[in-house]
């Protein structure tokens, strides 16, 4: 199981649902028979609810009578009143970052399934994603928010359906916990749950879902390799700024231009996430026309020509550095 390595402790986010409980049992099996260390439990005491202690309390109960260290992590301090599940989320990753990183553990186990997959693809379907987006969910990944670069989350149950990791949990006798949350048509995963039976019956299943999501993902992966191909044609790197052909960029085709654009920010600016595309779109245009006399400034980066005498790539070059926060960016320089 990716993610598993002889003497390498890892951790398993256990919500109390039946796929995170499912998948904290399938965990300590396979790391009993393969003589690996034991998962740690982590779970999230996220204030949101009266019973949210208690079921904190009940996951790692369940998880030391399997033998399992746990801990709950309690989310403090005032919620907010609109964006909730957004917020929730950021702040479980955030707690669980801080406790992995302390006690050096590089990933976490988390228990998105077939379903969650095909209702990721869904919501983003909705919201106009892009490839990116419609990709979904990928079975290693990068720690969802800032400041934890280091840190991987690992999705080993992406093939296997809610209904599978809940007959696994009865035939074991285990329990689980139902989140209110889970119904509450408020949420837009919600509705996209109680969407799912008409768009079966139209043959959009669950597992034909999840298919495109991975079909999706594979041409994603092959539009990196062109891209990163692009990059080693029309980038250079110079001490802590990048040297970019504006040529060579305009040259490619648009999508794969855009990525190399974005990938050229992220690895300046210092993020882990792209720009927003609008932006994004924006400035390439803006570079591919040759407007750039003023300079922009995008993601933290100042993107600004080099001038005749510095050139790097034939006819001109582009430099991109840090944006300093402590400079006045200049009236004449636009902001993406």
């Amino acid at each position: 199981m990716a993610g598993f390595a002889p003497g390498r402790a890892c951790a398993v986010a256990v919500s109390g649902g039946g796929d995170s409980v499912a998948l904290m049992h399938l965990l300590c099996g396979h790391a009993r028979q393969l003589g690996y260390p034991l998962p740690i439990v982590l779970t999230v005491d996220h204030g949101l609810r009266p019973s949210s202690a208690k079921d904190a309390k009940t996951v790692a109960a369940w998880a030391r009578r399997l033998g399992l260290a746990a801990t709950v992590l309690k989310w403090r301090g005032r919620k907010p009143k609109s964006g909730v599940e957004a917020a929730a989320r950021e702040a479980r990753y955030r707690l669980m970052g801080h406790f992995l990183r302390q006690r050096d553990i590089a990933t976490l186990f988390v228990g998105h399934n077939q379903d969650d997959q095909a209702e990721t693809f869904l919501l983003r379907l909705a919201r106009g994603s892009g490839l990116d987006g419609l990709a979904a969910m990928q079975p290693r990944a990068p720690w969802p928010v800032e400041g934890f670069a280091q840190l991987t989350l690992a999705r080993p149950l992406l093939g296997m359906s809610r209904e599978i990791l809940r007959t696994y949990l009865k035939a074991r006798g285990q329990d689980w916990l139902e989140d209110p949350m889970n119904t509450d048509s408020a949420f837009d995963r919600v509705k996209v749950r109680q969407a799912r039976d008409a768009l079966a019956g139209a043959g959009l299943t669950a597992p034909r879902i999840a298919a495109a999501a991975v079909h999706l993902a594979r041409a994603r992966e092959s539009l990196e390799v062109v891209t990163q191909a692009v990059l080693a044609r029309a980038a250079r790197k110079q001490d802590e700024n990048l040297l970019l052909d504006p040529s060579a960029l305009a040259a490619a085709p648009r999508e794969v231009g855009l990525r190399a654009l974005a990938s050229v920010l992220m690895a300046v600016g210092g993020q882990s996430y792209r720009p927003r595309f609008e932006s994004l779109e924006r400035l390439y245009d803006r570079i591919a026309a040759g407007d750039l006399r003023g300079g922009a400034t995008l993601h933290g980066c100042q993107i600004r020509p080099l001038g005749n005498k510095a050139k790097e790539f034939a006819p001109y070059s582009l430099i991109v550095s840090p944006e300093s926060p402590r400079k006045t960016v200049s009236s004449t320089r636009r902001r993406v």
